[in-house]
C-alpha cells in the first residue's frame, strides 16, 4: 500500500479508492482497466487499490471470472463516499452539453440522455479574467454594455465597481455598482462588448443590501391540485409539513420568481402548470417591490 511518512494514504490513493466504490454504486462493476485509464497507473498499482478496497469493504464486491471484472455484491454498501444523484445527473447534464467528457467524471457507462437546448450566450473568458481580477482588487471598470433600455438603444460606456456574479437559471450575471445610475445593479455578460481600463471603485459590495440581504421564501404545493397531488409535490420538493423554506437573496428574487412561474401561478387554468405557490406572498411581493420588512 502507498503511504507517506505519517502512514496515512496519500490522497492520490484516496481518489482512487472512491473511484472504485463510485463506479460499485452507479455501475456496479468495473475491471483493472477503468483504474489505469483514469488516474494513469500501471496495472499492478490498480491490482493493489482493489486489493485495499477489499480489505476496506469486504462484502461490496466480487469477482466475475465470466466477465473478467469486479461487480457490486447483493449486500454492497458505500463506505467511501456519500452517493449524491445531483451530483450525478450534473455530470450527465455536462456530458449532455459537452462541457466536459466522460473521463472527467467517475462515470463509466452513460446511459442514454438529452437535455432541452438553452441558447448559448457568449462570454469572452478573457473578459470574464479580467472582471474576476477587478473583483479581487476591489477596483473599477469601463465596459462597453449594451442594455434593452429603450432609452438607450445603443452600447454605451459606463464604470461599474463589480463585486459577485449570479446565474439566474439561463444567464450569468455580474452583480456590480453602475457609477452612471448610482445604485447597484445585474450587467448580463454577453453583453459586455468591450472592456476599458481600471477606474477608482465606486460603492463596495458590503454596501449593497439587495444582494446581502436574505429572504426566506415559503413554497407550498399549489391547493388547486388534488390532495393525492399536493401530497406528491411535497415529497417531490421534500417539503417538510407541507412547506419548503428556501433562503434566497434579496437580488435574486425577481429571477426566482420567473423562473418558477411563481408570478402566474394564481392566473393559470391549469394547476400543474404551476404545481407550488408561495406561502408568505404579501412579504414576498414587498421584497419584490423593494420594500423594507
Amino acid at each position: 500500500m502507498n503511504e507517506d511518512h505519517d502512514g496515512k494514504r496519500r490522497w492520490g490513493v484516496d481518489q482512487r479508492l472512491e473511484f472504485i466504490e463510485s463506479r460499485l454504486f452507479w455501475d456496479g462493476a468495473l475491471n483493472r482497466a477503468d483504474i489505469t485509464e483514469r488516474f494513469g497507473v500501471s496495472a499492478a498499482q490498480a491490482s493493489a487499490d482493489l486489493g485495499l478496497y477489499k480489505e476496506l469493504a469486504p462484502n461490496n464486491l466480487n469477482y466475475d471470472a465470466s466477465q473478467k471484472r469486479f461487480v457490486a455484491s447483493g449486500v454492497f454498501t458505500p463506505r467511501l463516499i456519500a452517493p449524491n444523484a445531483d451530483r450525478y445527473l450534473v455530470q450527465l447534464r455536462a456530458i449532455s452539453d459537452g462541457v466536459i467528457s466522460i473521463a472527467d467524471t467517475n462515470i463509466g457507462v452513460v446511459p442514454n440522455v438529452d437535455a432541452m437546448p438553452v441558447p448559448h450566450r457568449r462570454v469572452d473568458p478573457n473578459s470574464l479574467r479580467r472582471i474576476l481580477f477587478t473583483i479581487r482588487r476591489n477596483r473599477g471598470i469601463d465596459v462597453l454594455y449594451h442594455s434593452m433600455n429603450s432609452k438607450r438603444p445603443v452600447p454605451l460606456w459606463r464604470a461599474i465597481t463589480p463585486h459577485a456574479f449570479a446565474f439566474d437559471g439561463l444567464r450569468w450575471h455580474v452583480r456590480a455598482y453602475c457609477h452612471l445610475e448610482d445604485r447597484f445593479k445585474d450587467f448580463i455578460l454577453s453583453r459586455i462588448l468591450e472592456l476599458g481600463s481600471e477606474v477608482n471603485p465606486g460603492r463596495l459590495g458590503f454596501e449593497d443590501v439587495e444582494w446581502n440581504e436574505i429572504f426566506d421564501v415559503i413554497l407550498m404545493p399549489n391547493p388547486k391540485l388534488a390532495d393525492a397531488q399536493q401530497r406528491t409535490i411535497a415529497q417531490d420538493y421534500e417539503m417538510e409539513a407541507g412547506k419548503l423554506h428556501i433562503p434566497i437573496r434579496r437580488a435574486l428574487l425577481y429571477y426566482f420568481n420567473k423562473r418558477l412561474r411563481l408570478d402566474v401561478a394564481e392566473l393559470v387554468d391549469d394547476p400543474k402548470e404551476a404545481p407550488v405557490i408561495v406561502g408568505n406572498r404579501k412579504e414576498f411581493l414587498q421584497c419584490l417591490a423593494g420594500d423594507q420588512i
